[in-house]
Parts: structure tokens; sequence; C-alpha cells
């Protein structure tokens, strides 16, 4: 299926968003639907990456810096877990995300991905999966069940983002084109810049597009990603979608369909880093190459998404809700099928790296900082 971009995303900001600062702990950010008030759960973090959430109140959420913490309902947090497998923080990568089994309740299962290197020290490096059991403060029976191939040098783009099928049969896992690896988004025996399918066990499932195709790894599910940074289900129908990294320009969102080729980088709304045409890229459209379904032009730095259907905000059931970095907003989309209708950007001062709906409702995110870095939370103004 091939989806046309509605507009230029820098025309379809309607009704900006206006911040009132309400004390040094909380403000509210004026909506087209709703007041929003921030407030911090939790702060002392370094870089996180990923959160998942636990039992009782409590979260699970991973530092760069090959840390895994639990932060309690008080806002405390604990030490850092024990038994991580060996991470490579170097750049962008270190320890990345985290996601529970969707059998957590009864197996204590956890999901971790990490930048893992060829051997201890070097510099050659990839993205790799592993599950473990949570218990006592520390990781047992860690056991990997993937590792991105090919391993290569240098520390940019790579991806990690997961998110488990509605049905919790399938892992789908975000890679990034690795950065000067760019033309291998392209191949299929690569890793590269593709979004892959297991099963929970790492297995790969035989209806997977590229099983038995000569030269293909069977793992993909979809290819010509440049930097996939966000993942989620879409409650009403199962379909995932996904954001990704553009260059300087062009961040996409994306409705990743087995096989499907998502141009990267032939085709692309970016621009070379300081401006013109990047010399692999053909044009906006190419045949054969799926369109997104929404750019960011100029980029927000795009990066963790997630569907909403809480409580808390019932008119924002169903919209896509993605955070940016360098853009320092949470970009609230309005969808009708596949196609993106209205826009709206929250405000929030803090480069965000990750946003997720917790059990109760509201909205939770992590900020990127290397320093005192935090947990807000998102709920209706009172």
């Amino acid at each position: 299926m091939k989806f046309a971009t509605v507009a230029l995303a820098t025309a379809m900001v309607l009704g900006a968003s206006a911040i009132a600062t309400a004390s040094a702990e909380a403000k509210t950010i004026e909506t087209r639907w709703a007041d929003v008030e921030v407030e911090t759960v939790a702060d002392g973090l370094v870089r996180p990456w990923g959160i998942a959430f636990l039992p009782e109140g409590r979260l699970l959420v991973t530092e760069m810096e090959g840390r895994l913490r639990i932060i309690e309902a008080d806002g405390s947090l604990g030490e850092p877990i024990r038994g991580i497998p060996e991470v490579t923080v170097r750049n962008q990568g270190g320890l990345l995300d985290v996601a529970l089994a969707p059998d957590f309740e009864t197996s204590n299962r956890i999901y971790l991905s990490w930048s893992e290197a060829e051997t201890s020290g070097s510099n050659v490096t990839s993205t790799a999966v592993a599950h473990a059991v949570l218990g006592d403060g520390e990781l047992h029976n860690v056991t990997p069940i993937f590792s991105q191939y090919p391993k290569v040098e240098g520390g940019r783009h790579y991806g990690g983002r997961m998110v488990f099928s509605q049905d919790g049969r399938y892992l789908y896992v975000g890679l990034g084109d690795r950065g000067h690896q760019m033309k291998e988004s392209q191949d299929l025996d690569s890793h590269t810049g593709t979004l892959i399918r297991l099963y929970a066990n790492g297995e790969v499932p035989q209806d997977n597009p590229f099983v038995n195709h000569e030269g293909a790894l069977p793992e993909i599910w979809s290819y010509g990603h440049r930097n996939i940074q966000g993942i989620d289900i879409q409650p009403s129908t199962g379909r995932m979608w996904a954001v990704e990294h553009g260059p300087q320009g062009g961040d996409e969102l994306n409705l990743p369909e087995p096989g499907k080729n998502y141009g990267w980088p032939l085709v692309t709304h970016g621009e070379a880093y300081g401006g013109g045409q990047m010399s692999e890229t053909v044009s906006f459209d190419m045949e054969g190459k799926e369109l997104p379904v929404w750019h960011w032009t100029p980029s927000i730095a795009v990066s963790g998404m997630t569907f909403y259907d809480g409580d808390a905000f019932p008119e924002w059931r169903g919209n896509v809700l993605a955070a940016g970095l360098r853009g320092q907003v949470i970009a609230r989309l309005e969808i009708d099928g596949d196609r993106v209708i209205h826009e709206e950007r929250l405000p929030m001062d803090y480069r965000i790296r990750e946003i997720r709906q917790g059990p109760d409702g509201y909205l939770y995110l992590l900020t990127d900082e290397r320093d005192n870095a935090k947990v807000l939370r998102l709920r209706p103004a009172e």
C-alpha cells in the first residue's frame, strides 16, 4: 500500500499550544481539547531511553550508560539492577529499550536491547536483544535471542525500540542504518535499516516475508528505514506503526507492512546535513518505494511514540503521540484511516526521548539529559 503525505507538517500545526507556568514542580499546557498538567515523577537519571510499567505503580527504566533501575511509586530511584549484559556505551549506543513479556505476571521475564561489541572493548558493534527473568534486584537466565548483522564500526543509528504484537505472539524490533552504512538499507542480506519480526523466544516466524528468499535475512519484516526510534501497535486495528529519524528534515511516520521498501536513502523529504541533496537520493517518490504517512520537515528529531486509548484524555483516543528531541515537543497526530488529518504540538521545554501511556491512562515521558534527567507525567489539569 502506498501513502501520500497530507502536507508539510509545518503547514498543519493548527492551534499552537501555549504554556502557563503553574509552579516549580508543575506547569500547565493549554491544548485544543484540554489543559494538560506536566509534573515531575522522578529525577536524577542519566540519559534514560526506555520505560516499562511494573505492578503497584513502579516503573522500569533503562539508562544508556548501562543501568536498569526500578523507580518506586513515590519517585525514589532503586539501585541499578545487577546482571545486565555487557553494553558498549559510545555516542548513540548503550542500553536501549526495555519491554515486559506478554506473560510477565507469571514469568517475570523482560526484554532488553543494547549496543553489543563484536569483542569486549571493540568499536565494531550492532544492536542485540535478550530476555531475562527479573527478580531480587538482578537479572537471571539472561538469554540472547538476536544480534544484528553485520556489526560495523561507529556509534550511530542503532534503533533498538521494541514492541509486542497485540496478541503477544510476535516481537518487533526497529533497527538503524548505522549512519555511514546508508546504502545497505536497500539490501536484504543485512539487518541494517530494517524492522524485524521474531517470536518471543527469538525464532523466526515462517510467514515472515523473506523466509526462504535466497540472499535475504529471514527476520526482516520491512526495509529501507533510516533509524527507527519509536514503534507501537494501533489498538483499534492491531497494526504496527513506526517513527524514524530523517537526515536534515524528513522525519517520518510510517505504517510498515510485510516485505515493503520504505525508500531510504533513495527517497526522502530530508537533505544532507548542511544543505543540498544527498548523493544517494533520487527524489521524494519512486516506483516500488512507500511514502510516509506523515513527515516532519523541518525535523523535530522524532523519538518515541505511543497510541493513546486511555480515559484521562478521551478526546485523544486513537491519536499518535510522538516525542521530539531537538523540537522539545510532543506532536499529537489525529488519525483517520491511514491518514494524519491534524497535528498539534505540545511544547515541553525538554528534549523528550520516550513517551508511553501508563496503566492509569496518564502519559509518561523521559527527558534526554546527561545529568538529572526526569520522568514526566501528563495528566488533565484540575
